[in-house]
């Protein structure tokens, strides 16, 4: 394997596990974003951004990239780092990888003759950073309700990655899942395994019913309609990226518990999430013959 230089700038405690899982490789690894921590690491801290970038290979950015389009997503650092200025200081060999890059910021790459790659983009990362999405989500349903998961009746709305992961964890402990979606094929393979399926459509008839709802969808699918159906024991779990699917404002007027649980894998298993962001850096590495 061909040693080469990385940086890792902002995000949150992935990318500080995922700069000393690169570094036990034995590539050099500049960590830059991290004040405010708060833990600590085998890795030291560059001080300066010009420094952290200016003779790495690879710039390794946070997942997701940015929330306003302007600045890094980085939680533990005491200031704002403007992604123009990364590009800015970045050269036209290097690479930068991040999470949810936005067209926005493409096309500010673009401008400054960059090469953006989207980690996310990625199936095998969409894939294996379902696993502790969903474990995420479990653990959280299993805090808030009074009940167990086993016996109690699941809605999962969206038959993604995220979807499926769940729909298998869920029936595994011995809940009563229903996966609502708009694909016929879907429901035939939900069939096939044993789950029920629900068409979008007729997603009325089941929300006074379910002991749990977990939304994977990135649209406004749980809107004020739709929260009214749903029973006030009801929790509800938003797993989708913002805006989220949930009209949340609407939610609290009526009194139905929801938490917009983003960023799980950072949260619940940052080793883990970190071993599948390296993987997938090499894999891209050696695709691109870099």
């Amino acid at each position: 394997m061909e040693l080469r230089e990385y940086t890792v700038i902002g995000g949150d405690l992935r990318n500080v596990k995922l700069a000393e899982a690169i570094h036990s490789d034995g590539h050099c690894v500049n960590l830059f974003g991290f004040k405010n921590a708060g833990f600590s690491s085998e890795l030291q801290e560059t001080d300066d951004l010009e420094t952290a970038i200016a003779s790495s290979d690879i710039i390794i950015g946070p997942l997701p990239c940015t929330s306003d389009n302007e600045m890094l997503n980085a939680p533990f650092h005491d200031k704002k780092i403007h992604i123009s200025e990364v590009f800015k200081i970045m050269k036209k060999a290097q690479l930068f990888i991040a999470g949810r890059i936005n067209g926005k910021i493409m096309q500010m790459a673009q401008a400054y003759n960059i090469r953006p790659i989207d980690i996310l983009e990625r199936e095998e990362m969409a894939v294996l950073n379902a696993i502790p999405t969903a474990e995420g989500a479990i653990q959280i349903a299993m805090e808030e309700l009074p009940v167990t998961l086993n016996g109690s009746r699941v809605l999962i709305l969206g038959y993604g990655r995220l979807g499926k992961v769940l729909a298998k964890m869920l029936s595994g402990l011995g809940a009563e899942v229903y996966v609502a979606t708009r694909k016929y094929s879907d429901a035939a393979w939900l069939r096939a395994y044993g789950i029920n399926s629900v068409y979008m459509d007729g997603l009325d008839r089941y929300l006074a019913d379910m002991d749990l709802i977990i939304n994977t969808i990135p649209d406004k699918v749980l809107d004020q309609a739709k929260l009214e159906l749903i029973e006030k024991e009801s929790l509800v779990i938003d797993l989708a990226s913002k805006p989220g699917g949930v009209d949340f404002e609407k939610a609290g007027q009526i009194g139905i518990k929801v938490i917009w649980a983003l960023s799980l894998p950072g949260k619940v298993a940052p080793v883990t999430a970190a071993n599948y962001m390296k993987q997938t850096i090499y894999n891209i590495l050696q695709e691109l013959g870099v």
